[in-house]
C-alpha cells in the first residue's frame, strides 16, 4: 500500500468534520469522495490529506444547497469560470426558492388572518363592510348542498385539469345570484368559486371582482344553514336603504379542513350592496 502520509479510518474523518459515516459512504457512491485506501481483507476505508482538501470543498458546495451532481461535475473539472458557472446557476436557483418561499409566507399570513377573523366574529350580527377586489375560479353551475362531500365533483370540474392543484383550503366559495336573492329563493346555489391569490396561475375561467360595500354575516354552521341568513340579510338590505348589486359570496371559514369540533364551524355570507 503506498500512500503519500498518514491516514485516518473513516470514523476518524466523520467525527473530524461533523459528518455521518453513511454521509461519506454516500459521497463515495456518487463519485465525490474516495477513499485513498480500502483493506480488502476488513473492507476498511481510509482517508489521507488529499481526500480532506476534496471533502472541504465538498462541505462548502453543500453549505450553499448545490446538487451532488453539480459538485461532481465541478470536482472531475476544477476549473474557475466551471465553479463561477455553477455558483451564478445555485444563486438563481436560490432566488428562485426565495420567492416561492415568500410567496408560502403570505399564504400563511392570509390563512392566520381568516383564522383570527373568525375567532374574533359574532355570529348573528350584520356589519357592511368594504370588501378589497378579487380573482377567482368561477364555475357556474347549480348546486345542491346537503353535506360537505356534495362540493367535491364541482370543485374536481374547477381544479382538476390544473397542472399544479390549486391551493383552496378556506377559499372555497358558492354564490347565489342577484336574481334569485331579489327573489328571497335562497335553496341551492348557482355557482362555485376558489379566491385565487395574486401569485396563482390558472387556465380556467377566471373572473376578476372590483373591490365593493357588502353586508355581512356569519353564522355557527355549514352552507346546509344558511337559508334562515340570507333572509335575515335580504330583510337588513330592505330596511336599511341598500340595493343588492351582485352575486352573494359564501364561504366556511371553519369547518372540516380545521377542526372536528362542529361547534366551532363558521360560515360567512357577504351581499355586494349599494345604497338607493
Amino acid at each position: 500500500m503506498k500512500t503519500d502520509g498518514k491516514l485516518f479510518l473513516i470514523g476518524d474523518v466523520a467525527k473530524m468534520f461533523g459528518l455521518s459515516v453513511s454521509s461519506l459512504r454516500h459521497y463515495e457512491k456518487e463519485g465525490l469522495l474516495r477513499p485513498e485506501y480500502i483493506d480488502i481483507n476488513t473492507g476498511y476505508r481510509y482517508y489521507g490529506l488529499k481526500q480532506f482538501e476534496v471533502l472541504n470543498t465538498v462541505r462548502y458546495l453543500r453549505v450553499l444547497d448545490m446538487p451532488l451532481k453539480d459538485i461532481r461535475e465541478f470536482l472531475n473539472n476544477r476549473d474557475i469560470d466551471v465553479i463561477k458557472e455553477k455558483l451564478s446557476l445555485q444563486r438563481a436557483e436560490v432566488k428562485k426558492r426565495i420567492g416561492e418561499l415568500k410567496i408560502i409566507e403570505r399564504k400563511i399570513k392570509s390563512r392566520l388572518k381568516t383564522i383570527e377573523d373568525a375567532q374574533s366574529s359574532v355570529p348573528g350580527i350584520i356589519t357592511v363592510e368594504n370588501r378589497p377586489g378579487i380573482k377567482m375560479a368561477f364555475l357556474e353551475k347549480r348546486i345542491e348542498v346537503k353535506g360537505f362531500t356534495d362540493m367535491e365533483e364541482p370543485l374536481r370540474m374547477l381544479d382538476g385539469k390544473e397542472k399544479q392543484t390549486t391551493v383552496f383550503l378556506g377559499k372555497v366559495g358558492l354564490q347565489i345570484t342577484k336574481e334569485r336573492l331579489l327573489k328571497g329563493d335562497f335553496n341551492g346555489y348557482d355557482g362555485i368559486f376558489i379566491i385565487l391569490d395574486k401569485e396563482e396561475s390558472y387556465s380556467g375561467e377566471a373572473i376578476r371582482l372590483k373591490a365593493q360595500d357588502c353586508c355581512v354575516v356569519c353564522f355557527r354552521g355549514l352552507h346546509a344553514d344558511s337559508p334562515a341568513y340570507y333572509e335575515k340579510l335580504v330583510r337588513y338590505i330592505n330596511e336599511n336603504g341598500f340595493k343588492i348589486d351582485g352575486f352573494s359570496r359564501e364561504i366556511t371559514m371553519v369547518d372540516y379542513g380545521l377542526t372536528s369540533d362542529e361547534t366551532k364551524f363558521l360560515t360567512e355570507i357577504a351581499v355586494p350592496v349599494r345604497k338607493n
